[in-house]
């Protein structure tokens, strides 16, 4: 007797579930931050690292190896060169990083999408470059360019995702040399929001200046940031050739770059917070100094990836006190030198999405969100340290995504959000659950997980005792079934895909 009327209220529960999953492109375009910043590092802090660094820079210097161009683009600044060690005069750097825009507009192909780096906003990219994929139905295999895709798809459907990032995933199924183009174009064709592009050859970072040429323009290109790309710093303080030549290609080209050290404290940098930021604000000065030599006033974003060391086995841990203490002294300092800031999102080194997955990234993205990242790389879809893209884990992230966006905009102070006529309404002893305020706006008074499941137990055991990861596959599964191609100009797309198959054909295929 009792069975029809819990079929009924299942189906009820699917139908509102699926019109949550499937509210796909509708989303802000990026999160207007309303909410103070956390700032962990005390005034007198910053001062010590802000001096040190200058020290480091002075004394010890920065090595940018094989690229003579950029030993010439110093030596003419006024940098002191001895073989490829590089040394700079005391305050050099600040100088020449004041021309470097504190904010800037990164275009989209749907306009609707453009984003704005830098200031108060903050922008949520998935996770980038794992050469493994994961899902409950496959396990972990390879990367392949039908995964890549995927991962577009999930990021252009999430609504708490703002850019489609980069390497989604690695497609090795496809050469080294010739991957980029069918990188890139998944990002152009399947999405229409802001995209990254190769950073692994200067000549493939000239690829996806062109690609964007095609895309949106050259005149349009030649004016406006269409592009926000990687440049890892080869820490301790190296810029090798493949950095600096992806570099200067998109800095000449007016496109955004992101100078990041990347640190695992122990390894590639001191065991202590301090000493971490303060290598880290070394080598991101002289990288951002860089671009404005080669175009003053290009966009460039202060970038950092830190994560602790097991000082037992050597791997990198997440979700530990120590990367979010640097993360913050971080950020501040970027502020101080006015640019954008880009750090970790959902970092974790399980291997599986479980208990220790979530615990680590929630502990790795609250810090970024309230201590004010602009750019937040790896949002969604991180495992394995990085190793591993999940598909699991990707649905579950883009949940805390946005949980973190309705928490960055703060408080409704209007009259509506003062709720004083509900109060009124009510008066004492009775409830809300009828009131014309609580009738208005319950279906978006509160956000509603996609993911969890907050019904009876009785119900659960019901459905079948399925736990999260379950339900993520489940979703994963009908997010790809139900994606519709964003459109795009047929001649544009044609001349795109010309412009791919003329390139392959130019050169043969290779694995490096």
């Amino acid at each position: 007797m009792t069975a029809q009327p819990a079929r009924s209220a299942r189906r009820g529960r699917d139908a509102r579930r699926a019109a949550r999953e499937q509210t796909a492109a509708v989303s802000q375009p990026y999160i207007v931050r309303k909410v103070p910043l956390t700032e962990l590092c005390s005034n007198e802090a910053i001062e010590i690292i802000e001096a040190n660094a200058e020290t480091v820079l002075q004394e010890i210097g920065i090595e940018f190896r094989d690229d003579d161009e950029v030993l010439g683009l110093w030596r003419a600044a006024g940098a002191d060169i001895d073989g490829v060690r590089v040394r700079f005069p005391k305050g050099m750097l600040r100088q020449l990083i004041a021309t470097a825009p504190s904010e800037y507009v990164q275009h989209a192909r749907n306009p609707a999408r453009n984003v704005v780096i830098g200031g108060n906003n903050t922008v949520f990219a998935p996770v980038y470059g794992p050469p493994f994929v994961r899902s409950g139905d496959g396990g972990r295999r390879y990367g392949t360019i039908e995964g890549f895709r995927n991962f577009v798809k999930l990021a252009y459907m999430a609504p708490a995702i703002h850019h489609s990032g980069g390497t989604v995933c690695e497609p090795v199924d496809l050469p080294v040399n010739k991957r980029h183009y069918d990188m890139i174009y998944s990002h152009m064709k399947y999405s229409d929001k802001p995209f990254m592009g190769s950073v692994t050859h200067p000549d493939r970072a000239a690829d996806t200046v062109s690609m964007c040429e095609i895309l949106f323009s050259k005149d349009f290109v030649a004016d406006n940031t269409v592009c926000t790309s990687l440049i890892n710093v080869n820490s301790p303080m190296v810029y090798d050739a493949t950095m600096l030549g992806a570099l200067k290609t998109y800095a000449r080209a007016n496109q955004a770059v992101i100078i990041t050290p990347f640190i695992m404290a122990g390894a590639m940098g001191p065991v202590t917070p301090i000493g971490t930021v303060t290598q880290a604000l070394a080598e991101a000065m002289a990288g951002v100094a860089l671009t404005q030599i080669i175009r003053p006033g290009a966009p460039v974003v202060f970038g950092l990836f830190s994560s602790s060391l097991s000082m037992q086995s050597g791997a990198p841990t997440f979700g530990t006190p120590e990367p979010t203490l640097v993360l913050s002294a971080a950020a501040q300092l970027a502020r101080r030198l006015k640019l954008p800031f880009r750090s970790g999102g959902s970092l974790c080194a399980a291997k599986i999405p479980d208990s220790q997955a979530a615990y680590e990234s929630a502990q790795s993205l609250w810090p970024a969100a309230l201590c004010g990242v602009n750019f937040v790389l790896h949002g969604a879809g991180w495992l394995e340290g990085g190793l591993v893209s999940s598909y699991e884990k990707f649905v579950m992230d883009i949940d805390q995504l946005g949980m973190m966006e309705v928490l960055l905009k703060g408080y409704d102070t209007s009259e509506d959000g003062q709720a004083m006529d509900a109060i009124r309404e009510v008066g004492p002893g009775n409830h809300f659950l009828g009131c014309a305020h609580t009738q208005a706006h319950f279906e978006t008074a509160f956000y509603r997980s996609t993911v969890a499941d907050n019904n009876s137990f009785e119900q659960w055991e019901q459905e079948g005792s399925r736990d999260t990861v379950e339900r993520a596959n489940d979703i994963v599964k009908k997010m790809l079934a139900s994606y519709a191609l964003p459109p795009l100009d047929a001649a544009k797309d044609e001349e795109l895909l010309a412009f791919i198959t003329e390139k392959k054909a130019s050169f043969p295929d290779s694995n490096h």
